[in-house]
């Protein structure tokens, strides 16, 4: 079978990739390279993906119509789609807001009508993100939580996609699946996220930022339990008019103070902190009510951060002395 990643030189992507063809499929990857962060970064992950014979890729942007529609055309035994491209981070959504505007929203769109022109896909699993609960404060956040107040334009781009999907499954009956991740991070992970801004700093001399003290609260999520899941919901496609939302998390909230004390450990060195106040783009706490998606396909994150964060520090120690 084929399978069509978009956002494959990304960090989630590139995991998934892996994953699939690590199991015998083929994959198609597209990404456009965006330069947001290092392109380096996207570069060697691309390198490890195109060591293996069933990976093929395809430098194009998922908002432009014209190439993904040709690539349709050319891969029409493509059966299954998996979506990951996008405009990343909260913060800069308020530096660039049309650049998510243009990623998140048409780029989605654009990935249906693609869709549409597959005739043989039977399922389409798209990332969304756990910012569509905005201040929500019940906990866990659960998929039937309503999600209408967004405090970044990054959510509501993200809120905006599931609701063209929702359109799309009733119009066209196109089986989709929708993942709410939840701050994902380990190997290979983004620079402009925290592990990363982290682990520099400390390692720099410089001090790291935390918002009210370290009591803010994250579901961090391991990028291999997420790929793990993707994967399972790739295999159960919903039903064509009945689009699915779930939650992808590892349904443990961490304070952050936490996770930069296990970073510490990791890296031997301790960090130097500045206190300030929690920006308005940032929410308190997040934290998965999960019971959806092990129905679906057993999903069961294995991963906590005692374990996650010694493995991320190790690869980029060795990514910081040049791979």
């Amino acid at each position: 079978m084929t399978v069509l990643v978009t956002g494959a030189a990304g960090f989630i992507g590139m995991h998934v990739a892996e994953s699939l063809v690590a199991r015998g499929e083929r994959v198609i990857g597209v990404d456009n390279l965006s330069t947001y962060y290092d392109v380096r970064l996207k570069r060697a992950r691309l390198a490890r993906l195109e060591g293996h014979a069933g990976f093929a890729f395809v430098e194009a942007d998922v908002a432009d119509r014209e190439a993904m529609l040709s690539l349709a055309e050319r891969e029409p035994d493509a059966t299954r789609i998996v979506h990951l491209a996008a405009q990343p981070g909260v913060r800069h959504s308020l530096v660039d807001p049309y650049a998510y505007v243009q990623a998140n929203v048409m780029g989605h769109l654009v990935m249906l009508e693609a869709s549409r022109r597959l005739k043989r896909v039977d399922h389409f699993v798209y990332a969304s993100s756990s910012s569509v609960y905005g201040g929500n404060r019940k906990l866990p956040f659960a998929e039937s939580d309503r999600v209408d107040h967004p405090v970044s334009l990054y959510a509501a781009t993200k809120r905006s996609a599931e609701l063209i999907s929702e359109s799309y499954a009733h119009l066209f009956g196109l089986p989709q699946t929708g993942l709410r991740f939840f701050t994902v991070y380990g190997p290979w992970g983004r620079p402009d996220m925290a592990p990363w801004l982290f682990a520099d700093a400390i390692l720099s001399g410089r001090p790291i930022t935390l918002y009210d003290g370290g009591r803010l609260k994250r579901d961090f999520t391991f990028v291999e339990d997420i790929a793990a899941g993707v994967l399972g919901c790739l295999d159960h496609p919903a039903p064509g008019d009945a689009p699915r939302l779930l939650n992808i998390g590892n349904h443990r909230s961490v304070e952050v103070r936490r996770f930069v004390e296990v970073l510490e450990a990791a890296l031997g060195r301790k960090a130097a902190v500045v206190d300030t106040p929690r920006p308005a783009t940032d929410v308190e706490e997040t934290f998965a009510d999960i019971e959806a998606i092990r129905a679906v396909c057993g999903f069961e994150p294995r991963t906590s951060i005692e374990v996650g964060i010694p493995r991320f520090a190790e690869w980029y120690l060795s990514w910081r002395k040049g791979g």
